[in-house]
């Protein structure tokens, strides 16, 4: 099947719904169900993911609850290799890791399952819709270190720049699909 799409970039600047005064006023939410829900503009935006994530040489996906979920899923799946699904706190059950994190506006934490999924040595690879302020993804670094996993990347759709994701990630290589320009 050929794409309609040459890359990721025309695919999510055709398909994002844009959304004024989201969760709050004075934010431009940029919807990516749209997107997800056509066939075309996911597989292009699906092989952009897969080919940043095989470039780090991932051999585990992390997908972050819970769009990271939909988005890694898929990754893994085209690259033949196995998902780690980071949940939120309270989603899974004991044993787990546990990690908590700042966020803009209080803490968060995340978890995965302690024992059954052999995280020790694994490159892991995270993928996620949207990079906002990074904690989300410094968070579940944090929590896959703990497991003795080394995350080799961070691979996300697009990021929302101004919000010091990027910064509070540094040290870490970050593939954003779309690029500032296109914003």
């Amino acid at each position: 099947m050929s794409s309609q799409y040459s890359n990721a970039n025309e695919a999510l600047q055709d398909k994002i719904r844009y959304v004024q005064d989201f969760p709050e006023p004075g934010v431009l939410f940029e919807d990516l169900t749209p997107v997800l829900a056509d066939a075309d503009a996911f597989s292009v935006v699906v092989d952009g993911l897969a080919e940043a994530c095989e470039d780090l040489g991932a051999e585990v996906i992390g997908g972050l609850d819970a769009r990271g979920f939909l988005l890694g899923s898929a990754v893994a799946y085209k690259m033949g290799v196995g998902i780690l699904a980071i949940r939120k706190a309270g989603k899974l059950p004991p044993p787990v890791l546990h990690t908590e994190y700042e966020l803009e506006y209080g803490t968060a934490a995340l978890e995965i399952p302690a024992n059954g999924a052999e995280l020790k040595g694994k490159k892991i690879a995270l993928v996620d819709d949207v990079l906002a302020t990074g904690g989300t993804l410094f968070g579940a670094r944090q929590l896959l270190e703990q497991a003795g996993a080394e995350v080799v990347g961070n691979v996300v759709v697009i990021e929302v720049e101004g919000l010091g994701g990027r910064e509070r990630l540094a040290g870490t290589p970050l593939v954003v699909l779309r690029t500032p320009e296109e914003n």
